[in-house]
């Protein structure tokens, strides 16, 4: 489940408005490879809309059922406000509604079945008791 958090204004190329849905995950812990110490965080991504800005403010707080999850990209430079620093990233957030990330982990699960299957017929002991 993610909610939405916010919303932007941003300019298409030929300078025309949109507004885009900021939404936000649930809490995760990650551990910071400086101090080794885990801190809190959560996953955000922009959804786009044809919303205009009096709909997106009413919609802050909803919930929509589904996940953020990293997807590989070309390399992009980010720069972090915070501190000034940037960095060369290779990945962004993503939406998913929930019915495609059940559908992705179905097909997962089926993948790793026949790993497991294909691992198993090709086990000496299966191969002997079958091909005699």
């Amino acid at each position: 489940m993610v909610t939405i958090v916010n919303y932007k204004e941003r300019q298409r190329e030929d300078g025309t408005s949109f507004h885009v849905l900021e939404i936000q995950g649930g809490i995760d812990l990650v551990m910071s490879q400086t101090t080794g110490q885990f801190y809190a965080t959560s996953k955000r991504a922009y959804l786009s809309s044809t919303f205009n800005a009096q709909a997106c403010e009413a919609l802050l707080g909803t919930k929509i059922p589904g996940e953020i999850e990293k997807q590989p990209c070309e390399p992009y430079p980010y720069l972090v406000k915070e501190t000034g620093e940037t960095m060369i990233l290779s990945h962004r957030w993503i939406y998913v509604p929930e019915v495609v990330a059940d559908l992705q982990q179905q097909q997962s699960n089926k993948e790793a079945l026949y790993m497991s299957v294909d691992s198993f017929q090709k086990t000496p002991a299966f191969e002997h008791q079958y091909t005699n």
